[in-house]
């Protein structure tokens, strides 16, 4: 092919022949039946009832902790200790920054009330600040 030579972009010359053509599908079990592919983005989907596991305190504190900021979520009803680990964990994952599980307490590092406040919507909680 020489230099100033194109190469056609037009999709070239069709197939002569279709090479499945020949397979034949007598014999064969019937597939599924699949519903109408809708565009999904369009139809809004239904709800999940919303759970409602109770208020729960979300406070920024500094005293007596030689001046670190400290994020505090208290006031939890009705689960244990694992959970509440569980949930420490996804918050120090999603903030980046450390935390413990303290006297029924979940302590995060730094002033992440915002991103605490997310995870705990997310997880059935209703998040209320309070304090400074």
């Amino acid at each position: 092919m020489a230099a100033n030579e194109r190469i056609p972009t037009t999709g070239g010359q069709n197939l002569g022949q279709n090479p499945f053509a020949a397979l034949a599908s007598a014999g064969l079990p019937a597939g599924p039946v699949r519903p109408a592919v809708t565009n999904q983005a369009s139809q809004p989907k239904p709800a999940a009832p919303e759970k409602n596991r109770g208020r729960v305190d979300i406070t920024r504190q500094t005293a007596g902790r030689g001046g670190k900021t400290v994020t505090v979520v208290d006031g939890f009803v009705g689960i244990g200790l694992p959970e509440k680990e569980q949930l420490a964990k996804k918050m120090q994952k999603a903030c980046g920054c450390g935390g413990t599980v303290k006297d029924g307490r979940i302590e995060v590092q730094g002033d992440k009330r915002e991103e605490v406040a997310r995870i705990l919507r997310e997880a059935g909680f209703r998040p209320v600040m309070a304090g400074g």
